[in-house]
């Protein structure tokens, strides 16, 4: 059977069951790219239709390169041809599978694929952080791949060094029953219309549910796999709202991951006769809809739309499962606010969405409405291509289940160190341990599971209960670092997979950092049905033991909130370094703390431990004059060490005054700033309450108006809240004061 006769069999089949069908190409990528033009050819489609993703250019058809592959998110194609020769990379399967409509072919070309595990390409090289080469990366993912290919239904496999056809992919899939409209509400709030653009009646439920965002004090989380139609249900309903004159903020990830949101928002009002207006840019960062009765859809950044600015009437989150949970938890202060997120794809982890966030949302003020939609809008259930991207690429992996694991305890856990190799030969254990991973992080890509079965930094330790998984680390080798590459690091060149020597590096000029070698704790997760029982901290101990005489410091980077702050002090890392800019997906700032483990080791923590707390205080004043003063505080404190305190005898005086008696602190604020920061560094000496220590920040460390600080500390007016200050200074004079200082002090207390 030729090609060309195959693929119009394929779309024939595909067609008739409303499915997809997967056809692999495997060979050289020019005897490749002829067949491709064959199957497509053969199976009739329309060459504007047609999506190439490849690095090389000249087809007919329109052809993105696959770092751009994302571009193809949130739109349908009849036929993607993805070229996996050279510039392959897992995230280009995920991002180009969903673009397939029903009746489409997904086309895969491929070496051969006996011999594809051991070539080498430009996913390797990137693989190959140093001091690591390209040598050093394995196959594993590659190979798991084929296997998926030559097992999985619908999936046909021509071998075009022989021309050979070693699967068909056909499945004698039965015809897909007819679509019915789903009926419109007799009593819906929402316009007529909204429900006549709904394509099955699971996404008419979903808005239907959304009226109950007209109300304030609602929360509906609408929660589906990709294709279901959520962004769409969105959309209608925000324009829906904004058609009555509703203000609607609507906010995802990226500008756009929220580009349907308003495709369908836009057409809905454009249909009512409601739109008044529109602007944006093609990035949808800008975006805003404006309607005849003065309401919006207007789109913000997450840590912007946060701040619920313009004081929406309510709030879309859109791909919900991306965002960490401190950022949603802020979205619950908007009068009403839809979530949206996908539980099994490229955009993120719905069941982190869940187990992470749902809880805290159920605490809330809000009554909350949750909505499942499991009917695909563009092909029917079951398609085999969806089944196969999900296995392939584990979009549906997740931890074992409650009852397997809630009796592990701290003692009775065991530590392993899980190989690549034993990832791949144990489905089970590896679906458990990628499915912890990804809870762990609010955005997890396919590439993240190349990277752990290929990459050669990486490894992972896990605590197992009766031979489940109960709590991972995935640890990254940084450091070690020749003196080209530390000088190239030093002189801003961006050496990749060594996130702390590299910081440590280009940022705090320390070109010595980068000698030491470390591992770097890039994820680490418990089990949600064990969690807050030591199991976390058990972990972490273990690892010391193991790498303690082997590596110079274990290490880690992450969104500070004050409970991780507080976590990874107990455990014995201590803060070097808070970044200067937020996350702009999380809205965080990034602490980098390390645990040092030999005297090389000591010595890199030391002196970026004491020149932190030297640089604190003006660092607080200019980039992190926003930072959270929870956050600062913990940071602070985490660093374990002694900032210097030199005051003069005048600087005292001023001090002393201002607490006990007439001074002013205006006239001398460095003074005050240094030993604000002496006092964070070592609470335990003096005892200032938690508002008192917010009050140092705010005011004394990041310079904000007496006014603003009193409002945000809750203190009834600018003059209660400077006396205050004054009285927080005290104990401070009393455990730090020098001789001068105690003598300034009962001038005005004896």
């Amino acid at each position: 059977m030729t090609v060309s006769a195959l693929a119009g069999r394929l779309r024939a089949e595909a067609e008739r069951a409303n499915e997809r069908r997967l056809l692999v190409l495997a060979g050289d990528r020019d005897a490749g790219i002829d067949a491709a033009y064959d199957a497509v050819e053969g199976a009739g489609y329309p060459d504007e239709g047609v999506t190439v993703v490849t690095a090389t250019e000249g087809f007919r058809f329109e052809r993105l390169h696959p770092k751009h592959a994302d571009r193809l998110l949130g739109t349908t194609r009849d036929c993607v041809v993805l070229d996996a020769h050279g510039e392959f990379s897992p995230n280009a399967i995920g991002r180009t599978v969903g673009a397939v409509d029903g009746g489409g072919l997904l086309v895969l070309l491929t070496p051969p694929l006996d011999e594809w595990p051991t070539r080498r390409g430009g996913f390797d090289e990137y693989l190959a952080v140093p001091p690591f080469t390209v040598d050093d990366v394995t196959g594993r993912f590659r190979k798991r791949l084929v296997d998926t290919l030559r097992e999985h239904p619908g999936v046909a496999v021509v071998d075009l060094v022989s021309g050979a056809v070693e699967r068909d992919g056909l499945t004698d899939a039965p015809p897909a029953g007819p679509r019915r409209d789903p009926p419109v509400p007799a009593d819906a709030q929402f316009p007529r219309r909204a429900y006549e653009s709904c394509l099955t009646a699971d996404q008419a439920r979903a808005v239907r549910s959304l009226e109950l965002l007209r109300e304030s004090g609602h929360a509906v989380v609408v929660e589906a796999d990709r294709g279901r139609g959520k962004s769409s249900a969105a959309g209608l309903a925000a324009g829906s709202l904004a058609a009555e004159g509703r203000d609607v903020l609507v906010t995802a990830p990226k500008g756009r991951n929220a580009a349907e949101v308003f495709v369908r928002a836009r057409t809905l009002l454009a249909e009512l006769g409601a739109l008044a207006g529109e602007t944006g840019d093609d990035e949808g960062r800008e975006r805003h809809l404006r309607t005849i009765e003065g309401g919006h859809v207007r789109f913000a950044d997450p840590p912007t739309a946060a701040t619920l600015p313009g004081d929406p009437d309510v709030v879309v989150v859109d791909e919900a499962a991306a965002l960490p949970v401190r950022l949603l938890s802020q979205f619950v202060a908007a009068p009403s606010v839809g979530f949206f997120t996908t539980i099994h794809g490229y955009e993120g982890a719905g069941r982190g969405f869940s187990v992470r966030f749902q809880d805290r949302l159920a605490e809330s003020d809000m009554v909350v409405r949750d909505v499942h939609l499991d009917d695909p809008i563009r092909y029917a259930r079951n398609d085999p291509v969806e089944t196969w991207a999900f296995r392939a690429l584990l979009l549906d992996a997740r931890p074992a289940v409650d009852p397997l694991v809630e009796a592990a305890t701290v003692d009775d856990a065991e530590y392993r160190v899980v190989s690549a190799d034993e990832l791949v030969a144990d489905e089970h254990l590896l679906n458990e341990a990628f499915g912890l991973l990804v809870l762990a992080h609010y955005r997890t890509e396919p590439t993240d599971l190349a990277r752990l079965l290929d990459a050669p930094n990486l490894s992972l330790r896990a605590l197992l209960h009766d031979g489940h998984v109960v709590s991972v680390a995935l640890l990254a080798r940084e450091g070690g670092l020749d003196a080209e590459t530390r000088r190239e690091m030093y002189d801003g060149g961006r050496v990749r997979g060594n996130m702390l020597p590299d910081v440590l590096t280009s940022q705090l000029r320390d070109e010595d950092a980068a000698v030491p070698v470390g591992y770097r704790v890039m994820r680490i997760a418990t089990h949600h049905a064990v969690r807050s029982q030591g199991l976390g901290s058990r972990l972490l101990t273990e690892i010391r033991e193991e790498f303690g005489d082997d590596v110079d410091w274990l290490g880690v980077g992450y969104g500070a909130t004050p409970e991780l702050l507080d976590f990874w002090d107990r455990n014995g890392y201590r803060t070097v370094h808070l970044s200067t800019t937020r996350n702009a997906t999380s809205g965080e700032y990034s602490a980098i703390m390390l645990d040092p483990t030999s005297d090389a080791g000591r010595e890199v923590q030391r002196r970026h431990t004491d020149w932190f707390l030297r640089r604190v205080e003006g660092v607080l004043a200019d980039s992190l004059d926003d930072i959270e003063p929870d956050v600062a505080r913990a940071a602070v404190r985490a660093a374990h060490g002694t900032p210097p305190l030199d005051l003069s005898e005048r600087d005292w005086r001023v001090v002393a005054g201002a607490s006990y008696g007439p001074g002013l602190y205006g006239t001398a604020p460095r003074a005050f700033r240094d030993l604000a920061v002496r006092h964070l560094a070592d609470p335990e000496r003096a005892e200032l309450t938690a508002r008192e220590e917010r009050l140092l920040v705010r005011k004394v460390l990041q310079c904000r108006p007496w006014d603003a600080v009193a409002d945000e500390l809750g203190y009834h007016s600018t003059g209660q809240c400077m006396r205050s200050l004054g009285d927080a200074y005290k104990p401070l004079v009393d455990a730090y004061g020098s001789d001068v200082a105690h003598a300034e002090r009962e001038r005005y207390t004896e």
